[in-house]
Protein backbone atom coordinates (compact mmCIF):
# COMPACT_ATOMS: atom_id res chain seq x y z
CA UNK A 1 0.00 0.00 0.00
CA UNK A 2 1.49 3.53 -0.70
CA UNK A 3 2.62 5.32 1.88
CA UNK A 4 0.63 8.57 2.43
CA UNK A 5 1.98 12.03 2.71
CA UNK A 6 1.61 12.36 6.43
CA UNK A 7 3.23 8.86 6.73
CA UNK A 8 6.14 9.96 4.61
CA UNK A 9 6.73 13.47 6.69
CA UNK A 10 6.14 11.36 10.13
CA UNK A 11 9.23 9.12 9.17
CA UNK A 12 11.32 12.13 8.24
CA UNK A 13 11.28 13.59 11.76
CA UNK A 14 13.84 12.05 13.78
CA UNK A 15 17.01 10.44 13.60
CA UNK A 16 16.24 6.93 14.40
CA UNK A 17 19.31 5.60 13.16
CA UNK A 18 18.35 4.28 9.75
CA UNK A 19 18.01 6.14 6.64
CA UNK A 20 14.09 6.26 5.75
CA UNK A 21 14.43 4.60 2.10
CA UNK A 22 10.67 4.04 1.65
CA UNK A 23 9.63 7.28 2.78
CA UNK A 24 11.86 9.23 0.12
CA UNK A 25 11.02 7.19 -2.67
CA UNK A 26 7.55 7.51 -1.60
CA UNK A 27 7.90 11.40 -1.64
CA UNK A 28 9.85 11.14 -4.93
CA UNK A 29 6.65 9.63 -6.25
CA UNK A 30 4.43 12.29 -5.07
CA UNK A 31 6.53 15.06 -5.56
CA UNK A 32 3.73 17.46 -6.41
CA UNK A 33 1.54 16.55 -2.88
CA UNK A 34 4.87 16.51 -0.99
CA UNK A 35 6.72 19.66 -2.01
CA UNK A 36 4.83 22.68 -0.43
CA UNK A 37 5.37 20.44 2.95
CA UNK A 38 8.83 20.10 2.77
CA UNK A 39 9.03 23.89 1.52
CA UNK A 40 6.96 24.32 5.15
CA UNK A 41 9.84 22.06 6.94
CA UNK A 42 12.41 23.89 5.73
CA UNK A 43 10.38 27.55 6.66
CA UNK A 44 9.58 25.85 10.33
CA UNK A 45 13.28 24.55 10.57
CA UNK A 46 14.35 28.45 10.19
CA UNK A 47 11.59 29.72 12.25
CA UNK A 48 12.33 27.48 15.27
CA UNK A 49 15.89 26.63 14.47
CA UNK A 50 16.50 26.70 18.31
CA UNK A 51 13.76 24.99 19.79
CA UNK A 52 14.40 22.39 17.30
CA UNK A 53 17.81 21.88 18.24
CA UNK A 54 17.47 21.97 22.10
CA UNK A 55 15.18 18.86 20.86
CA UNK A 56 17.82 16.63 19.59
CA UNK A 57 17.51 14.66 16.77
CA UNK A 58 15.81 16.55 14.14
CA UNK A 59 16.08 15.19 10.82
CA UNK A 60 13.54 16.60 8.51
CA UNK A 61 15.09 19.79 7.61
CA UNK A 62 18.16 17.46 6.04
CA UNK A 63 15.63 15.21 4.50
CA UNK A 64 13.45 18.50 2.98
CA UNK A 65 16.74 20.46 1.33
CA UNK A 66 17.63 17.16 -0.70
CA UNK A 67 14.57 16.34 -2.19
CA UNK A 68 13.52 20.15 -2.88
CA UNK A 69 17.23 20.20 -4.62
CA UNK A 70 16.72 17.17 -6.28
CA UNK A 71 12.95 18.22 -7.33
CA UNK A 72 15.48 21.52 -8.66
CA UNK A 73 12.73 23.58 -7.03
CA UNK A 74 13.51 27.21 -6.75
CA UNK A 75 10.93 28.42 -3.92
CA UNK A 76 13.55 26.53 -1.81
CA UNK A 77 16.49 28.58 -2.97
CA UNK A 78 15.61 31.82 -0.75
CA UNK A 79 14.72 29.44 2.36
CA UNK A 80 17.82 27.53 1.87
CA UNK A 81 19.66 30.47 2.00
CA UNK A 82 17.97 32.06 5.45
CA UNK A 83 19.10 28.58 6.71
CA UNK A 84 22.33 29.31 5.94
CA UNK A 85 21.91 32.76 7.83
CA UNK A 86 21.41 31.01 11.05
CA UNK A 87 24.52 31.37 13.73
CA UNK A 88 27.42 28.87 12.83
CA UNK A 89 27.35 27.35 15.82
CA UNK A 90 23.46 26.81 15.70
CA UNK A 91 23.97 25.15 12.36
CA UNK A 92 26.94 22.80 12.88
CA UNK A 93 24.48 21.14 15.81
CA UNK A 94 21.80 21.00 13.22
CA UNK A 95 23.62 20.11 10.13
CA UNK A 96 26.81 18.65 11.34
CA UNK A 97 28.99 18.13 8.00
CA UNK A 98 26.42 18.78 5.60
CA UNK A 99 27.81 22.25 5.35
CA UNK A 100 30.96 21.69 4.46
CA UNK A 101 29.77 18.39 2.27
CA UNK A 102 26.36 19.21 0.61
CA UNK A 103 25.58 22.70 1.40
CA UNK A 104 26.81 24.22 -2.08
CA UNK A 105 25.42 21.33 -4.18
CA UNK A 106 22.21 22.00 -2.52
CA UNK A 107 22.47 25.42 -2.95
CA UNK A 108 23.84 25.18 -6.93
CA UNK A 109 20.30 22.48 -7.56
CA UNK A 110 17.75 24.97 -6.13
CA UNK A 111 19.17 28.41 -7.52
CA UNK A 112 17.55 27.91 -10.40
CA UNK A 113 20.58 29.91 -11.98
CA UNK A 114 19.96 33.15 -9.77
CA UNK A 115 23.48 34.07 -7.45
CA UNK A 116 21.82 36.89 -5.54
CA UNK A 117 21.28 34.69 -2.40
CA UNK A 118 24.71 32.67 -3.17
CA UNK A 119 26.21 36.25 -3.51
CA UNK A 120 25.01 37.52 -0.02
CA UNK A 121 26.06 34.54 2.02
CA UNK A 122 29.66 35.20 0.87
CA UNK A 123 29.93 38.82 0.98
CA UNK A 124 28.55 39.08 4.34
CA UNK A 125 30.99 39.06 7.11
CA UNK A 126 28.83 37.60 9.40
CA UNK A 127 28.02 34.86 7.69
CA UNK A 128 29.31 31.40 9.31
CA UNK A 129 33.03 30.93 7.30
CA UNK A 130 31.97 27.30 6.70
CA UNK A 131 28.84 28.46 4.53
CA UNK A 132 30.44 31.34 2.49
CA UNK A 133 32.70 28.33 1.27
CA UNK A 134 30.28 26.06 0.58
CA UNK A 135 28.39 29.01 -1.47
CA UNK A 136 31.32 29.71 -3.37
CA UNK A 137 31.53 25.75 -3.96
CA UNK A 138 28.35 26.12 -5.36
CA UNK A 139 29.50 28.11 -8.17
CA UNK A 140 32.30 25.96 -9.27
CA UNK A 141 29.75 23.35 -9.16
CA UNK A 142 27.35 25.42 -11.32
CA UNK A 143 30.31 26.03 -13.78
CA UNK A 144 30.85 22.31 -13.60
CA UNK A 145 27.31 21.51 -14.31
CA UNK A 146 27.20 23.66 -17.75
CA UNK A 147 24.72 25.93 -15.64
CA UNK A 148 26.82 29.29 -15.85
CA UNK A 149 30.40 29.85 -17.87
CA UNK A 150 33.48 29.74 -16.71
CA UNK A 151 34.07 33.44 -17.53
CA UNK A 152 31.04 34.91 -15.77
CA UNK A 153 32.49 33.23 -11.64
CA UNK A 154 35.63 34.08 -12.49
CA UNK A 155 34.41 37.11 -13.26
CA UNK A 156 32.66 37.33 -9.64
CA UNK A 157 35.64 36.06 -8.07
CA UNK A 158 37.82 38.93 -9.90
CA UNK A 159 35.56 41.08 -7.73
CA UNK A 160 35.84 39.34 -4.49
CA UNK A 161 39.57 39.82 -4.51
CA UNK A 162 39.48 43.58 -4.92
CA UNK A 163 37.33 44.97 -2.93
CA UNK A 164 34.15 42.98 -2.02
CA UNK A 165 35.85 41.06 0.58
CA UNK A 166 37.71 42.46 4.26
CA UNK A 167 40.94 41.93 3.48
CA UNK A 168 41.93 39.56 6.52
CA UNK A 169 42.12 36.23 6.84
CA UNK A 170 39.32 33.55 7.28
CA UNK A 171 38.11 30.28 5.84
CA UNK A 172 36.34 32.21 2.33
CA UNK A 173 40.16 33.34 1.65
CA UNK A 174 41.33 29.76 1.29
CA UNK A 175 38.26 28.60 -0.63
CA UNK A 176 38.13 31.61 -3.21
CA UNK A 177 41.67 31.05 -3.87
CA UNK A 178 41.35 27.07 -4.01
CA UNK A 179 37.77 27.36 -6.35
CA UNK A 180 39.62 30.22 -8.66
CA UNK A 181 42.73 27.57 -9.62
CA UNK A 182 39.90 24.38 -10.25
CA UNK A 183 38.52 27.24 -12.89
CA UNK A 184 42.21 27.78 -14.07
CA UNK A 185 43.34 30.95 -12.41
CA UNK A 186 45.02 33.01 -15.27
CA UNK A 187 43.02 35.52 -14.78
CA UNK A 188 43.77 36.15 -11.00
CA UNK A 189 47.20 35.01 -10.71
CA UNK A 190 48.09 38.52 -9.67
CA UNK A 191 44.93 39.06 -7.25
CA UNK A 192 46.12 35.49 -5.99
CA UNK A 193 49.85 36.39 -5.43
CA UNK A 194 48.79 39.64 -3.63
CA UNK A 195 46.83 37.48 -1.51
CA UNK A 196 49.83 35.45 -0.40
CA UNK A 197 51.96 38.32 0.21
CA UNK A 198 49.23 40.16 2.41
CA UNK A 199 48.55 36.35 4.31
CA UNK A 200 44.74 36.63 3.52
CA UNK A 201 45.32 32.36 2.48
CA UNK A 202 46.52 29.86 4.87
CA UNK A 203 49.59 28.06 2.78
CA UNK A 204 48.55 24.95 4.06
CA UNK A 205 44.80 25.26 2.87
CA UNK A 206 46.65 25.71 -1.09
CA UNK A 207 50.29 26.93 -1.58
CA UNK A 208 51.21 29.25 -4.10
CA UNK A 209 52.87 26.58 -5.86
CA UNK A 210 49.67 24.42 -6.07
CA UNK A 211 48.10 27.53 -8.02
CA UNK A 212 50.97 27.21 -10.11
CA UNK A 213 50.94 23.79 -11.29
CA UNK A 214 47.04 24.48 -12.37
CA UNK A 215 48.02 26.99 -14.90
CA UNK A 216 50.98 24.96 -16.03
CA UNK A 217 48.59 22.24 -16.26
CA UNK A 218 46.23 24.25 -18.88
CA UNK A 219 43.24 25.73 -19.19
CA UNK A 220 41.83 22.69 -21.24
CA UNK A 221 42.95 20.44 -18.77
CA UNK A 222 41.54 21.95 -15.70
CA UNK A 223 38.41 22.14 -16.97
CA UNK A 224 37.83 18.76 -18.13
CA UNK A 225 38.93 17.78 -14.56
CA UNK A 226 36.47 19.99 -13.25
CA UNK A 227 33.75 19.00 -15.45
CA UNK A 228 34.54 14.97 -14.52
CA UNK A 229 35.09 15.77 -11.21
CA UNK A 230 32.48 13.55 -9.56
CA UNK A 231 32.02 15.83 -6.49
CA UNK A 232 30.51 18.82 -8.56
CA UNK A 233 27.02 17.19 -9.32
CA UNK A 234 23.94 18.34 -9.10
CA UNK A 235 21.46 16.51 -6.49
CA UNK A 236 19.98 13.99 -8.55
CA UNK A 237 19.13 11.51 -6.02
CA UNK A 238 18.19 11.80 -2.74
CA UNK A 239 18.94 8.23 -1.94
CA UNK A 240 22.59 8.04 -3.43
CA UNK A 241 23.48 11.42 -1.74
CA UNK A 242 21.73 10.53 1.86
CA UNK A 243 21.74 7.15 2.18
CA UNK A 244 25.68 5.70 3.18
CA UNK A 245 25.84 8.74 5.86
CA UNK A 246 27.77 6.77 9.10
CA UNK A 247 24.66 7.92 11.27
CA UNK A 248 23.02 5.23 9.63
CA UNK A 249 24.90 2.31 9.82
CA UNK A 250 23.66 -0.53 12.18
CA UNK A 251 26.92 -0.35 14.23
CA UNK A 252 26.87 3.67 14.28
CA UNK A 253 23.49 3.46 15.25
CA UNK A 254 24.01 1.25 18.13
CA UNK A 255 26.39 3.36 19.38
CA UNK A 256 24.46 6.27 19.68
CA UNK A 257 21.23 4.59 21.56
CA UNK A 258 23.79 3.34 23.93
CA UNK A 259 25.01 6.88 24.43
CA UNK A 260 21.30 7.75 24.50
CA UNK A 261 21.37 6.64 28.12
CA UNK A 262 23.93 8.41 29.40
CA UNK A 263 23.31 11.08 31.16
CA UNK A 264 23.14 14.37 28.51
CA UNK A 265 24.87 16.35 31.62
CA UNK A 266 28.11 15.82 29.80
CA UNK A 267 26.83 15.96 26.34
CA UNK A 268 29.60 17.80 24.32
CA UNK A 269 28.63 17.38 20.77
CA UNK A 270 25.02 16.97 19.06
CA UNK A 271 23.32 14.14 19.31
CA UNK A 272 23.78 12.82 16.19
CA UNK A 273 26.73 13.73 13.07
CA UNK A 274 25.94 14.15 9.89
CA UNK A 275 28.82 11.89 8.23
CA UNK A 276 29.97 9.79 5.14
CA UNK A 277 29.94 6.43 5.49
CA UNK A 278 32.41 5.46 3.56
CA UNK A 279 36.12 6.41 5.31
CA UNK A 280 37.50 9.70 4.37
CA UNK A 281 40.64 10.28 2.73
CA UNK A 282 43.78 11.70 4.88
CA UNK A 283 44.15 15.12 4.17
CA UNK A 284 47.39 14.72 3.01
CA UNK A 285 46.87 11.64 1.21
CA UNK A 286 46.82 11.34 -2.43
CA UNK A 287 43.42 12.53 -3.45
CA UNK A 288 40.86 10.14 -5.28
CA UNK A 289 40.26 11.84 -7.95
CA UNK A 290 42.95 11.15 -9.53
CA UNK A 291 44.20 15.05 -10.33
CA UNK A 292 48.05 14.04 -8.49
CA UNK A 293 47.34 16.77 -5.37
CA UNK A 294 46.95 16.03 -1.71
CA UNK A 295 43.37 15.58 -1.04
CA UNK A 296 43.20 18.73 1.21
CA UNK A 297 44.27 21.33 -1.63
CA UNK A 298 41.39 18.99 -3.94
CA UNK A 299 37.96 17.53 -3.28
CA UNK A 300 39.37 17.95 0.03
CA UNK A 301 38.83 21.58 0.07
Amino acid sequence: MPMETAEILHQFERYTGKFEREAVEAAVARREEVTPELLRILEDTVDRAAQLDAEDGSMAHLYAMFLLAQFRETRAYPLVVRFASLPGDLLDSLCGDFLTEDLGQILASVCGGELAGIHSLIEDECTDQWVRGAALSSLVTLVAAGQKSRDEIVSYFAGLFRGKLVRRWSHVWDTLVSYSSNLYPEELLDDISHAYDEGLVDPGYIGFDDVKRDLATGKDRILARLANNPHRRLVEDTVAEMGWWACFREDRAKDRAHAASDSKLHRAEPSFQIKRATPKTGRNEPCPCGSGKKYKKCCGA
